[in-house]
């Protein structure tokens, strides 16, 4: 999807046709694991959708002379939403903690006018996002009736679950945000706008939890000389 408009327009579609999908939003970090990962590749590839969130990936699209536009999973919650609400379709919440989903769920309903969170769900820890409870959580998930539901893993869980929802389910749209519900909620601090304005907000990340994401940034930093040669090979 190249930008945010051309997103809410084809969503706004398949809600109206009843049309499921599954929407991922890349970065660096999937990059890395897309390749060394054949089984995160086959799950990108059953996506229907896919935004960049992330700068990098802002600028390699563009080094390509394929522009995109900054589509951050954590931004769209709320227009997804709005969109939900205008076009009569309930949402549910599904990842994170019993205490995110709820504050989240009445975050939503108190900023989106109209929106009906149907139903909230915190699945354990060490859940298989492909496995029987997984199964037994869409098959829930349909049943309360909900056209989208927001689903806050982390990757690679948080794909694997909506292409398997598209087997399970495929009348239901499923968005993989991340720690958009949990920004909601209040739980984790985002950065400041004039941060992510200068396209540092993986930097206040990274400082914020340094024993958790120094690693994984700087294995992004390690793979961008090599996708920048593919972007350019592109152009």
């Amino acid at each position: 999807m190249p930008d945010t408009a051309t997103l809410l327009a084809e969503v706004r579609r398949r809600f109206r046709e009843h049309e499921g999908f599954a929407l991922a939003t890349i970065n660096l970090d999937h990059l890395v694991k897309l390749a060394r990962d054949p089984d995160f590749r086959a799950v990108y590839a059953a996506q229907d959708l896919v935004c960049a969130d992330g700068n990098p990936i802002v600028w390699l699209s563009k080094l390509a002379r394929k522009p995109v536009t900054l589509v951050p999973g954590s931004d769209a919650v709320l227009p997804l939403a709005g969109l939900a609400a205008r076009e009569g379709v309930t949402v549910a919440l599904m990842g994170s903690t019993e205490e995110a989903l709820s504050a989240a769920a009445a975050a939503l309903e108190d900023r989106v006018p109209g929106l009906s969170v149907s139903l909230c769900i915190a699945p354990p820890m060490g859940f298989d996002p492909t496995g029987d409870e997984a199964r037994s959580i869409l098959n829930r998930l349909s049943a309360s009736g909900a056209g989208l539901t927001f689903i806050a893993l982390g990757a690679p869980k948080q794909e694997s679950f909506a292409a398997f929802g598209r087997t399970v389910a495929p009348q239901m749209g499923f968005a993989s945000i991340g720690a958009g519900l949990d920004f909601l909620a209040g739980r984790q601090k985002r950065a400041p706008k004039w941060v992510r304005a200068i396209a540092m907000e993986w930097a206040w990340r990274m400082l914020s939890n340094p024993r958790r994401l120094a690693k994984r940034y700087a294995e992004c930093a390690l793979i961008l000389p090599g996708e920048a040669a593919r972007a350019w090979r592109q152009r």
